[in-house]
């Protein structure tokens, strides 16, 4: 029963994060609110360096707490199996962004943008490091826009 509790509590007390999957609309809200954007750009069914980047980085608390206060999130997934396919509005959404920002179709590859949409810094395939190492790179990239 304590158990329980505890992963009840766990789960209740974990920061809500949103991945979103329409940049147009996120940079509009990081205008308004001044908050840099990270894309994340997966192959969430097929490429593996994108699945660990996902369980290894975005999906752990760390990272998780620092994000719900400080920044927007993206993620243009092209998932190849045919279960997981998107609905063709959001693979559009998908090809526009990757056009723009990943033309040379990298997996993984993440972005910090600003609000304008400039890259300030970029991490090809897998980061390789500790989320907390992640969020420092973050950080840095931040301090050093200002």
């Amino acid at each position: 029963m304590k158990q329980l509790f505890a992963i009840i509590l766990f789960v209740l007390m974990s920061p809500a994060i949103t991945w979103s999957g329409d940049f147009d609309q996120v940079q509009k809200e990081a205008q308004k609110t001044h908050k840099l954007i990270l894309i994340n750009f997966s192959g969430s069914d097929w490429c593996g360096p994108c699945i660990r980047t996902r369980k290894e980085i975005l999906e752990t608390i760390t990272f998780e707490n620092y994000a719900s206060d400080h920044l927007l999130l993206v993620r243009a997934d092209f998932p190849r199996q045919k279960k997981n396919q998107l609905p063709k509005d959001q693979v559009k959404r998908n090809e526009t962004l990757a056009d723009k920002y990943n033309p040379d179709g990298e997996f993984p590859l993440t972005l910090l943008v600003d609000e304008n949409g400039k890259v300030l810094k970029k991490w090809e395939g897998f980061p390789n490091v500790s989320p907390e190492a992640f969020v420092a790179q973050i950080t840095e990239s931040t301090n050093a826009k200002r």
